[in-house]
């Protein structure tokens, strides 16, 4: 091989060309001309003496060797993507950006108290918060639109990285009139016959839930779905059925005693928090503060329900 090393810049048109599968895709992508491209990857393939791209008709695929080559330059990219942001954070003393997803109920009764400690933290830094459903939450992270998303365990086709946070645990809420708010129990032989009010049909949380009850062998009626947790919450306070939600999510009407909670069965609804983060780059200082303080936060309000 020749011993002339690639430089930066060929390597993010190879890098370019292979996503986008076109020179031409890829000269837009870098604001360059096709033939700029058309010379890097040439002079590219002369410095390391092999073949990287095979041309067929207007698509441009990868040979074994520029498989092997991409994944080696998405690594050093990565590094000095993230070499860059730490020094950068370094010279100007955590001045940076944190850009964050997380669903609506985190938003509302997790990150305020996690931002405040940030802050504290690194006074500088300018955090933004994005809320929506984790699924397309984690699309946005692999498109490198966010840089951290914050939720439930999610089985998607991202590639990324995970940490678990903290595990919380759903629990049945009640008015403080309702039989099972005296009991402290779920009837069995009422449970199939009661009208639950159930978090969005497309979230982790419902598939959760519906898969809880499936295992127990429970056939429930059609659920009421509502995409607000506070009207879950005000539904449930008005007798017009049974919510589940955590406990952390109705500490003020747990705490007014407005509802009551109850656990769900022998067998708890068990939910998994997670930070995730792209694989190809380790967290920073500041994400890893971050990570840390969203922890903790969360295993304080999970012992709401313990």
């Amino acid at each position: 091989m020749n011993e002339l090393l690639p430089d930066l810049r060929q390597l993010r048109a190879f890098v370019a060309v292979a996503d986008e599968g076109s020179f031409t895709l890829a000269a837009k992508k870098l604001f360059l001309t096709q033939s700029a491209i058309s010379h890097s990857m040439r002079a590219l393939e002369d410095s390391l003496e092999c073949k990287l791209l095979e041309r067929l008709g207007k698509k441009t695929t990868l040979t074994e060797e520029g498989d092997v080559f991409l994944r080696r330059c998405r690594r050093v990219l990565g590094e000095l993507e993230m070499a860059g942001r730490e020094l950068d954070g370094l010279k100007r003393w955590g001045q940076s950006r944190i850009r964050i997803g997380a669903p609506h109920s985190l938003c509302q009764f997790l990150l305020p108290t996690v931002l405040r400690e940030f802050r504290d933290c690194f006074p500088r830094c300018e955090p933004s918060i994005e809320a929506g459903d984790t699924g397309s939450l984690m699309d946005r992270l692999a498109d490198h639109e966010l840089d951290l998303v914050l939720g439930l365990k999610h089985h998607s086709g991202v590639a990324s990285t995970s940490r678990l946070l903290f595990r919380d645990q759903m629990a049945l809420v009640v008015p403080p009139v309702h039989p099972w708010a005296e009991t402290g129990v779920p009837d069995k032989k009422e449970v199939e016959n009661v009208q639950f009010i159930i978090y969005a049909r497309a979230s982790e949380t419902h598939r959760l839930v519906e898969r809880h009850f499936e295992s127990l062998g429970v056939r429930l009626r059609a659920p009421l779905v509502l995409g607000d947790m506070e009207a879950i919450k005000e539904m449930s306070k008005i007798g017009m059925g049974v919510g589940i939600v955590a406990p952390w999510v109705a500490k003020r009407e747990l705490d007014e005693g407005t509802l009551v909670a109850i656990p769900a069965g022998a067998e708890p609804i068990e939910r998994d928090w997670s930070i995730y983060w792209n694989t190809d780059r380790p967290l920073s200082l500041i994400e890893e503060t971050f990570a840390g303080i969203s922890g903790m936060v969360g295993e304080n309000l999970a012992k709401l329900g313990s």
